[in-house]
């Protein structure tokens, strides 16, 4: 969700650079401002002792991210970092709980940005637990195409295989075969190492 950038201002919120790879928040830190991205990306994601890493959520400009925590009392469940250079504008938590009490229409989106997020989880949970790789990797896509607006057309997929390997809790190697399959069956173009779906 994206909250007009003069109300923020005029609330006492402040822009922050955040070099790329610049933690902003990390895993279990207590969540105490809004964050709202002017340019750049946001990755937040976990990661385990043998360096596996799951993605949680990749955030873009005029995404707002990290919210939960913030209507809850509780900390950060994970890391988030620049993956470029990026302008973030930050506002205190106590303040921005004040702009949603004051502005109902706004407590209102916010409910429903927040249960889409539930929902998108929720279904991402079910489809990394119940289903095989090649069911993961055409259910990313799906997803991701829905949410670009372009559901019928073929578009490029933006994302390295890594990165897909952590969005869906693959290992890259797995992530590797299943597109080299879904190529081989004409469910994805594969051009130039750039993936078409």
């Amino acid at each position: 969700m994206q909250l007009d950038i003069d109300l923020l201002y005029s609330w006492g919120a402040v822009v922050k650079i955040y070099n790329k790879n610049e933690v902003i928040f990390d895993e279990d830190e207590m969540a105490y401002f809004y964050y709202q991205i002017i340019d750049g990306s946001v990755r937040m994601y976990n990661s385990n002792t043998e360096g596996k890493e799951f993605t949680q959520g990749l955030f873009y400009k005029g995404n707002g991210f990290g919210e939960p925590p913030l209507f809850i009392d509780e900390t950060y469940p994970s890391k988030a970092i620049a993956l470029e250079e990026s302008s973030i504008i930050k506002l205190s938590k106590d303040k921005f709980l004040k702009i949603l009490d004051e502005y109902p229409s706004l407590q209102k989106h916010f409910l429903t940005v927040l249960a889409k997020k539930i929902h998108a989880k929720t279904n991402t949970s079910k489809e990394i637990i119940n289903q095989k790789p090649e069911h993961r990797v055409h259910a990313f896509l799906n997803s991701f195409k829905k949410k670009s607006g372009t559901p019928t057309e073929r578009i490029i997929i933006p994302y390295t295989r890594q990165e897909i390997a952590n969005l869906t809790g693959l290992r890259v190697e797995t992530v590797i075969r299943v597109f080299s399959k879904m190529g081989k069956n004409n469910k994805v173009d594969i051009i130039n190492h750039k993936i078409y779906y």
